[in-house]
This record gives C-alpha cells, structure tokens and sequence, in this order.
C-alpha cells in the first residue's frame, strides 16, 4: 500500500504515506479481533488506507491543485469489499519503483538499507535499530536524512530506462546483497543470524527477479546465493546457539526445497554471456550444497571459482576466502603462504577471521601454540557471543593438543 500511495501522492510525501498505512494497520488491529478478520486482509488494509488517504487530500491545501486528479486516482471501487482496490500488476510496477528510489545513489549505502526495510517491508524504528544494533535516535536520523535527500536531489518516483537501468539496477541488487549479508552474518549482537533480515532479502529480490525489469541473469544469480545459503541456516548453530562449522552440521536438516530453487535460479543466471561476483559466489554455495558430506566436497571446483572472484573483487577479504580453499586443495602451509601474500594484509588487522583462519591453519600443522596465539587474537576482536564461544573452544582445543605433544614428546625419551 505504501508504493501504490507513494505513486499517487508523489514520493516528496512518503511520511504522509507511511502515516496513513500505519493508522490503517492502528485500525485493523483495534477492529479485527470484534469483528472478526476479513476474508482478504490486506484488501481490507489497502480500502482503509485508501479512505483516509482520501480525508488527507480533501483537508491539506497542497494538495488543492492535484484533488480532482488523486481522487480520480484513488476513487476506484471493486464489486466487493474483500476484492482488491489495485490490480496486482499495478502494486508490482510501484513496489519495483519505490525500491529503486530507495537505492538511488544519491542516497548513502547504510540510509539505503535502512530505508528499504522502513518501506517495502514494513519494519519499525525499534526493528530497524535492533537490526544494526544502534540506537532508534540514530536509525531516526538517518531515516530522516534519506528522504530529506530524497526531496532535494528530485529523485522520481520511477524505474529508470534504457543505460541508467543498468547502472541503477547494480545499485538495487548491492543493497538486496548488503541486507543479505547482514542478516546471514550479524556483524555484532549474541545472534549470529538475524533470519529476518536474510527472508526479506529473499522476498525483494524474488520481487524484482519476477518482473520484466529484473529479470536479469545477474539478478537470479543473487536470487541463487541467497536461497542456496538461507537453505543451510536450520543447522548453522546448535540448540543452545553456538556456531557450527560446515563439517560439523548435519545435513539432513537442510532445506531442499530453498536449494532447489537456488538451483533453478543458478540455472537461469547462466543465460546469456555475463558472469558477475553473485555467479561465482552462487556457485560456490552450490558446491557446498551439492555435497552429501563435508569430505566429498569439491574443493578443487570452489578454488577455481574463487581464481576468477578474486579477479571481480580484489579486496583483502575476498583473498582471505581465497586462501582457505586453496588449503583446502594443497594444505595448510599453501593456505598461511597465501594469506602472506594478500594486498593490504594491514587492512585486515582488525578483522577477527584473519586470525581464526591462521589458527585453524596452524592447528591443522599440529602447532597449537602458533595456533592459540591467532585463537587469542581473534577472540579479542570477536563481536558476536557465538563467535566468542566457539574461539574460546577452539583455544581450549589448542591447550588440549599442546598436552598431548608433550606427552607425546616425553614417551619418545623415555622409550
């Protein structure tokens, strides 16, 4: 409702528009449970935002000189009430141009995110602030400033043609891949997935990909990755929420019908000639899907993709990936040779997995106190209470082998 009405009274006054949903979900809530829930909710919430949005235009006089054309607008009625006031076709076409609005370039990355998740899917301030763990003055403010932003530059409510479709286009699919992101690995919090995030990801993109404009290859491939990761989730931490280790989750429990999909979308990426980052990392996850266990994992397939992602993304952390397949396929010294060899190794320093990943390397060399000292490192820097507790297990682990060496060491003297 918020795209139909955004398209009606113009996206200068998106506030007015989320206002009027809101009361009409205020109302829903403080009616349904007397009157019992209608047969098409959300006919019922577009029919009442559509009457007081009607109120709002025959009481504002800025809207004067456009009355006649926003009641003309909006004045449809169907042959029921539990009918649709909009064809679907018509609600499909302005969600696509509100989120096209939404991740303009005009507006910063992170207020595009934010806004995104306002509009299209409905979270709230407190949500949004819990998402990305600041405070709700904050999201606010930065809510504030987009559509602030959004009012100066003029930005039109519309999906962009021809080559700025394009540009635009890239712009859409990196947000959908940052939202992604952040839910499938919370950058801070006790949670190490915030599934929410990742599902409405899932869903604005499965939107985008249904419609003439998206229907990219590149697009299905970022429609693939998602699926073929969020498949993995039931089984990426423990009961008590622990983090778990490919090798260590039970593969039963993943969902195959999320991997079919991604695979159906995989497949559909590979029209044309285009290869994108989401092609490469799609695959990957496909390579990790597609084993019936950690050991038949085709390791050599995931290295040669990430040979040519490293040459989409040149940056630290796509290195870093990198040398973990390549230890997997020629050992683990290979893998600490490749992390030395990184470009701005520097601009990792910070980065909790460049040491986890040394330390795993060094284990794997049976050096457990190289090994513990990555361990230390990493737990210092460490921001999720998951990850802080499998480093923790893995320092004890490096405790454990020490012990083990010493003996080791001890019986061949006393032999």
């Amino acid at each position: 409702m918020v795209a139909i009405l955004t398209g009606i009274f113009g996206i200068e006054h998106l506030n007015l528009v989320e206002d009027v949903v809101q009361e009409a979900l205020s109302r829903a809530l403080q009616t349904w449970p007397f009157y019992g829930v209608p047969k098409n909710p959300s006919a019922w919430i577009m029919r009442a935002s559509r009457n007081l949005a009607l109120d709002v235009v025959r009481r504002r006089k800025v809207f004067q000189n456009k009355q006649a054309e926003i009641i003309r607008s909006m004045g449809r009625e169907s042959a029921a009430p539990e009918e649709a006031i909009f064809p679907e076709e018509e609600i499909s076409d302005n969600r696509l141009r509100l989120m096209f609005v939404c991740c303009h370039p005009a507006i910063p990355a992170d207020a595009q995110v934010a806004l995104a998740l306002k509009t299209l899917c409905g979270f709230g301030v407190p949500e949004i602030s819990r998402a990305f763990l600041t405070t709700e003055a904050a999201t606010a403010k930065r809510l504030t400033r987009a559509k602030q932003k959004i009012r100066e530059a003029r930005i039109r409510f519309e999906i962009p043609a021809s080559e700025e479709l394009t540009r635009r286009l890239d712009g859409v699919l990196q947000s959908l891949y940052l939202l992604f992101n952040e839910g499938y690995k919370a950058s801070s919090g006790k949670n190490l997935v915030r599934e929410e995030l990742c599902h409405e990801a899932i869903r604005l993109t499965d939107l985008l990909v249904q419609h003439v404009v998206g229907n990219q290859p590149r697009t299905h491939a970022l429609l693939a990755l998602m699926l073929l990761n969020a498949a993995r989730f039931p089984t990426r931490s423990d009961c008590e929420g622990n983090l778990l280790r490919l090798k260590e989750q039970d593969r039963t429990q993943w969902d195959q019908g999320m991997i079919a999909r991604g695979m159906f979308h995989l497949a559909q990426s590979a029209a044309g000639e285009e290869i994108t980052e989401y092609h490469l990392q799609a695959g990957i996850a496909a390579c990790h899907d597609a084993a019936k266990d950690y050991e038949s994992t085709d390791w050599r397939q995931i290295l040669s993709l990430y040979d040519r992602l490293v040459e989409f993304d040149d940056s630290p952390v796509a290195a870093l990936n990198h040398a973990i397949a390549v230890a997997n396929v020629h050992g683990p010294r290979a893998g600490l040779e490749a992390i030395e060899a990184i470009r701005d190794l520097d601009t990792l320093e910070s980065y909790y997995l460049l040491y986890a990943v040394r330390g795993e390397f060094e284990m794997r060399l049976n050096h457990p106190e190289a090994a513990a000292e990555q361990f230390r490192k990493s737990l210092q820097l460490a921001e999720t209470k998951s990850e802080r507790t499998f480093l923790s297990k893995r320092l004890q682990s490096c405790a454990n082998g020490k012990t083990v060496l010493t003996i080791k060491k001890n019986s061949a003297r006393w032999s």
